[in-house]
């Protein structure tokens, strides 16, 4: 559990670059849905994580007709070392990006949509009033779909997380994406604490809403270490898990220091399981938003509960008024 971490970014050296193994192969197929669904991303200028990251996952996603949205731009502010998402400085906000989101929604007839962001340590309130305005955006065009949140750590700010739960999302997660001695390396500007009490305030402000969590696997972590992360997001309140492979998605990320077999993965999900989480997804290709929607039923089944759907006025949703409302939002000071 001591030993010094050998993670690095960059090729790995000839001879030493680790096989790809048969379990980790995709097939990439564009059918009709993934060709309708780009060309939707496209037309409503928006991004989404599928793409920006990189994910393994899209062409079975986007087959499928689901994806994850990725709001407030596509630069972060930070450079985490696993993630292919464009870091610098970002430049101003979107103010219809809410809306737009909204209408790709309805439009795909999801019955659940995940919406996350690039980190945004620029802006005062790191962006909680776009997943605000954006969730109530979408509660006005599409009032049945469940609302799954992804956000960044806020800097540990309280008065922006609760801007988001005062929201009222049907799911709200944040990663700690590694365990505790690794989270330096791994991710940029981020504390292991500071990400357990994000989710431990999360859960204090609105009990009733389940919260997530994931941990990426392949870097230098010990078994002990992904157990006791497994026993340090139970104790803040964490009612699903999901654990995944890292894949370097280009030579300018970490490198991959193991490729852990299907049957580890499902070691550690029935780990999980024993420890109280209510669903735990683990497997080498999966990620936060994988398959979430059957996340959240396998979860109902072990007793977790959602909440019902926001309520909206009768009558169609109201193009002006919901721009107005996420303005409003935007210009909310958050303290």
């Amino acid at each position: 559990m001591g030993h010094a971490p050998v993670l690095r970014r960059g090729r790995p050296e000839a001879g030493v670059a680790l096989r790809k193994p048969d379990w980790l192969k995709v097939r990439l197929e564009t059918g009709e849905s993934f060709t309708h669904l780009k060309g939707l991303m496209r037309a409503k200028t928006l991004h989404t994580v599928c793409e920006e990251a990189r994910c393994p996952n899209i062409y079975e996603c986007w087959n499928h007709g689901t994806a994850t949205f990725m709001i407030l731009g596509d630069t972060c502010t930070r450079n985490c070392g696993f993630c292919a998402v464009k870091s610098g400085r970002p430049t101003g906000l979107d103010l219809e990006e809410p809306f737009r989101v909204a209408q790709a929604v309805a439009s795909m007839r999801l019955e659940h949509v995940v919406i996350t962001c690039v980190a945004r340590d620029d802006l005062e309130d790191q962006g909680a009033s776009v997943f605000a305005a954006t969730i109530r955006a979408i509660r006005q065009l599409s009032p049945g779909t469940r609302v799954e949140v992804l956000t960044s750590d806020f800097q540990g700010r309280r008065e922006a997380l609760q801007v988001v739960m005062d929201a009222e999302p049907d799911i709200y997660d944040h990663n700690i994406e590694t365990v505790r001695r690794l989270t330096p390396l791994v991710r940029s500007r981020a504390e292991y604490d500071r990400s357990l009490a994000v989710l431990r305030m999360a859960k204090e402000m609105k009990p009733h809403i389940p919260t997530k969590s994931s941990i990426m696997l392949g870097f230098d972590e010990t078994r002990e270490e992904i157990l006791q992360a497994m026993d340090d997001l139970r104790a803040a309140g964490v009612d699903i898990l999901t654990i995944g492979q890292y894949l370097q998605p280009t030579p300018r990320q970490l490198q991959v220091m193991r490729y852990v077999p299907p049957e580890e993965f499902a070691e550690l999900k029935e780990e999980a399981l024993r420890r109280g989480f209510r669903h735990c997804e683990s497997g080498p290709l999966v990620r936060t938003s994988y398959h979430a929607w059957d996340q959240v039923k396998s979860a109902h089944r072990r007793g977790l509960k959602t909440p019902t759907p926001v309520a909206v006025p009768d009558g169609p949703p109201d193009d002006v008024a919901i721009l107005e409302a996420v303005e409003a939002y935007m210009r909310k000071d958050p303290t």
